[in-house]
């Protein structure tokens, strides 16, 4: 189902009853469907700045490895508005010196902002990539009120 999202577009959820099976940022294009979906209602209040929590939310990890659960389990444990490294990060998830696994499956996050991986950031300054589109990330950054590391000078 989609949910609109006001200023960022049209963005799709796929739930199998309250279990989020997958999730799409919004993208500029008129809404084709419902926003009845208490899941969608969320998104489209945290897409208004509102301070919205998701870690209630069900996921569908039966495909994750126990590596990828715990990553996704200590993204959704970094609160709102704050932000950690990608060894932090695997730090947090109990696989130390795991970075660049940690970043791969922060680039492969099909659940985005309700595992935040936009919240992890590169040690060596800048925001990082986020599914090629640094602009979203920064500006759910910015929607936070979240500090990104900056760029070496």
């Amino acid at each position: 189902m989609t949910y609109e999202a006001e200023g960022w577009g049209v963005g799709e959820i796929w739930v199998d009853g309250e279990q989020l099976v997958h999730h799409e940022l919004p993208r500029p294009r008129r809404s084709e469907g419902s926003d009845s979906h208490s899941l969608a209602r969320r998104l489209q209040r945290y897409f208004r700045g509102e301070r919205i929590d998701f870690v209630d939310v069900e996921l569908d990890l039966s495909w994750a490895t126990p590596f990828q659960r715990a990553i996704a389990e200590a993204l959704r444990d970094i609160p709102y508005g704050e932000s950690v490294t990608y060894g932090e990060l695997a730090a947090l998830a109990g696989h130390p010196n795991a970075q660049r696994a940690a970043g791969t499956f922060c680039a492969r996050n099909r659940f985005a902002v309700v595992v935040p991986c936009h919240r992890v950031v590169p040690s060596v300054g800048g925001i990082g990539k986020y599914g090629g589109q640094e602009w979203r990330k920064q500006f759910l950054l910015q929607l936070e009120g979240a500090v990104a590391t900056q760029d070496p000078a």
